[in-house]
């Protein structure tokens, strides 16, 4: 099946990055050479756009056609800015709750999560524009299409949202088995944020760190997790029915 959001070849992107698309993830050859070359990496510089160098081979596998030494995947959705999101809920009125994916990894769970966020309200969810899953046909999928009712941002470090989320009043809570209490003994009626991790490793240590609080699920059968979106599902409507 043709890939609606790949396109390659260099003035192509160019001209995508020109036209304020979003790019999603950018694949660059190592050692690209050349007048055109240096004119897309300005204006990837200038426009903060994350970039990967591959070597040929991996753009080979993505396309048959002639990429030109670049492919890129164009987002279906327009990320938000997180500052000014942030600002926009404090000034509503309402009782800020945000979600923090800490490097998730499978597009289905992210659609889930997705989905189960905008069914609780959650007023925008945090992902990292390195390493976590991409917004594609999957992730929309999954989400029944709630991709395109909730704000998501993407920054360029976790630990620097964290840093805004706390000097703006909102709690970081990490959900996290290592933690010594339980999600219900936690307080989410006050402006919160919560962190889910990624579905092998959790939640990074260094971002463990910075927390204002840890949280977990209690566990009582044999296999000692859930699955992220489950366990993330349950933790939203947690804090639904401490607001209600």
């Amino acid at each position: 099946m043709k890939d609606e959001s790949l396109i390659f070849g260099t003035r192509a992107i160019i001209e995508a990055i020109n036209a304020n698309k979003s790019i999603d993830k950018l694949f660059i050859q190592k050692g690209l050479q050349g007048e055109l070359s240096r004119e897309l990496m300005n204006l990837v510089k200038k426009n903060n756009i994350t970039f990967t160098y591959v070597p040929v081979e991996k753009l080979n596998r993505l396309t048959r056609n002639n990429h030109q030494g670049v492919v890129a995947y164009i987002s279906p959705i327009d990320f938000y800015d997180l500052e000014n999101l942030v600002m926009n809920v404090i000034e509503s009125g309402k009782t800020p709750l945000f979600l923090i994916l800490d490097q998730l990894s499978d597009v289905r769970n992210f659609g889930a999560i997705i989905r189960t966020a905008e069914c609780t309200g959650v007023d925008g969810i945090i992902i990292q524009k390195k390493g976590g899953a991409p917004v594609n046909a999957d992730t929309i999928k999954t989400s029944a299409g709630a991709v395109f009712k909730i704000p998501i941002c993407k920054v360029d470090h976790i630990k620097d949202a964290m840093f805004y989320l706390q000097g703006s009043g909102i709690q970081v809570v990490a959900a996290t088995e290592k933690a010594d209490s339980t999600i219900y003994d936690t307080n989410l009626t006050i402006p919160s944020a919560i962190i889910m991790g990624s579905e092998g490793k959790g939640i990074s240590p260094s971002v463990l760190k910075l927390v204002d609080q840890s949280a977990k699920l209690p566990m009582y059968g044999d296999i000692a997790s859930l699955n992220v979106s489950v366990a993330c599902g349950v933790i939203l409507y947690e804090a639904i029915r401490q607001r209600l």
